[in-house]
């Protein structure tokens, strides 16, 4: 019985760290998603429309590429995100 108790531990152990080492990239640690979209939409022309795309975005994500425009290749999900109509969606 002690055998199998242990056993089970080490199981448990190799399955908590498979997880936290497999996470995708950007989804280990939480985001804040308002605060990243602020810094991003400061000098947009259409701040509103910025910020409620740009959290969608974030959301969907999990990450939001660095200062406020370009950069875009530190989060792939972000850049690659498209419209209906085919055009870049996220700011």
């Amino acid at each position: 019985m002690g055998k199998a108790r242990l056993l089970l531990a080490l199981s448990l152990v190799v399955v908590l760290l498979l997880v936290e080492t497999t996470a995708p990239h950007g989804q280990a640690h939480a985001i804040d998603c308002g605060a990243s979209c602020s810094y991003r939409c400061r000098k947009s022309g259409r701040p509103k429309t910025c910020l409620r795309v740009c959290n969608t975005c974030c959301q969907r994500c999990g990450c939001v590429p660095p200062g406020t425009s370009g950069n875009e290749d530190v989060c792939p999900c972000y850049a690659n995100m498209t419209t209906k109509n085919g055009k870049h969606k996220c700011p």
